[in-house]
């Protein structure tokens, strides 16, 4: 049976009636053609699911009433950070729609030395926010509760410099030693993985990434590609770590 969800920013209370905002009116009035009497589920981040009945509709807009509230328990146990070189147009959407599926909790767009994609000014800000929508899309349609953060984009050096100090590091490389099974994750520890944009990662960019704790990851002797890489090293790391 398909759930109606969708988000809505903002405090959730049950007995209240709720303002749906235009996004969310908009998915649940006239796309799912939904209407007075019918109910949804509405989640703002704050990892529970909120029941709700519609109780009025229009063409501008719609109110529901909150009915019930519950904890939400789709999270991964496994905190994976994903550090992606920026990558061009609705390859970066997949990356982080599917990401947002396998149960990633974070996201760090980064340029680096072979971005096709330069961001900066009006147009980063509006790629952040088209970016967060993808996310929270994908929420909708995965069950997930809370939303993934999404950084702005910046520099791979930047993106580094804020990650978690105690994260485990994780880079891809065909010809590293290590692999998922040889690696050791202790229980609350934020594993980060870095995937290079189209282009991979420079010899600069690979000598950054080392100084600041990263170790190679070898998933297999083939090269990936970036929306591949990542998509392959998480679903591998919830098999081991996680809940897949």
């Amino acid at each position: 049976m398909r759930v109606n969800r969708a988000y809505v920013e903002g405090p959730l209370v049950v007995g209240a009636r709720v303002a749906l905002p235009e996004g969310a009116a908009a998915h649940l009035l006239r796309v799912l053609r939904l209407g007075v009497g019918d109910g949804c589920v509405l989640f703002n981040g704050d990892g529970r699911d909120y029941d709700a009945r519609i109780v009025t509709a229009g063409k501008r807009g719609g109110e529901v009433e909150v009915t019930a509230m519950r904890t939400a328990s789709v999270e991964s146990p496994l905190r994976i950070v994903l550090v992606q070189g920026i990558a061009r147009g609705e390859k970066m959407d997949w990356i982080l729609q599917k990401a947002t599926e396998l149960g990633v909790a974070g996201f760090v767009p980064a340029s680096s030395d072979r971005s096709e994609v330069k961001l900066d000014g009006e147009r980063a800000g509006k790629r952040l926010a088209h970016w967060r929508s993808v996310v929270v899309a994908a929420c909708e349609q995965s069950g997930r509760a809370r939303v993934p953060d999404v950084a702005p984009p910046q520099s791979l050096v930047a993106a580094l410099q804020a990650l978690p100090g105690d994260s485990l590091r994780l880079s891809l490389d065909p010809g590293a030693q290590a692999s998922v099974a040889s690696l050791s994750v202790p229980d609350g520890r934020t594993v980060v993985v870095a995937i290079g944009p189209e282009g991979g990662w420079s010899p600069r960019d690979r000598a950054t990434l080392a100084d600041t704790g990263f170790t190679g990851l070898r998933l297999g002797p083939r090269i990936l590609r970036t929306e591949t890489a990542g998509m392959a090293a998480i679903a591998a790391l919830q098999s081991r770590f996680g809940d897949l």
